[in-house]
């Protein structure tokens, strides 16, 4: 039965990235929702820090958008984030609708592969305590996993070490 959400067209983006890149893991449906952090772990039987959050902010005037890839058991610092982003603007959560419009997923299944390349992308370092992290797969009963350098590499992200605290 979960089988049906690998053939969304969002999901279908993520799987076809990721044979671009010649990742060797698949796309996995999960019986159970993975809306949240907390879930996806219950339905793979894994450390909440070992689900990558994917949220995206949008800075300045012009709402430019920005991604944050936080450990589930983290909570992402947004100073610290738009202290990154050199626009000297403060970092906001958009609504649904802008989350979608740019990134071409909706929340709950937003993944951090087959962003627009002018996205920025910064990764919490913490994520890297594990042998294999989960990411969201473009639906919220989608996943892939990956080990942390290799997601990194997928999504051009820039490590770093402030933007995750403890939740």
């Amino acid at each position: 039965m979960s089988e049906r959400f690998l053939s969304h067209s969002s999901v279908q983006h993520v799987t076809a990235c990721l044979a671009r890149a010649d990742h060797p893991h698949q796309v996995i449906a999960l019986e159970d929702t993975a809306r949240s952090a907390e879930e996806a772990a219950a339905g793979l039987g894994v450390e909440t820090g070992a689900i990558v959050k994917t949220l995206m902010f949008v800075t300045g005037e012009a709402e430019d958008p920005v991604m944050a890839l936080v450990a589930g058991d983290r909570q992402c610092d947004v100073k610290a984030l738009a202290s990154l982003t050199g626009s000297g603007a403060p970092c906001r959560r958009p609504d649904a609708a802008r989350v979608k419009a740019a990134t071409g997923y909706a929340i709950g299944g937003v993944s951090p592969i087959g962003l627009p390349d002018d996205v920025p992308v910064f990764m919490d370092s913490s994520l890297f305590r594990f042998e294999t992290v989960w990411s969201a797969a473009g639906h919220p009963h989608c996943v892939f996993q990956a080990s942390p350098a290799a997601l990194q590499q997928l999504c051009g992200a820039s490590l770093c070490d402030d933007i995750g605290v403890s939740s």
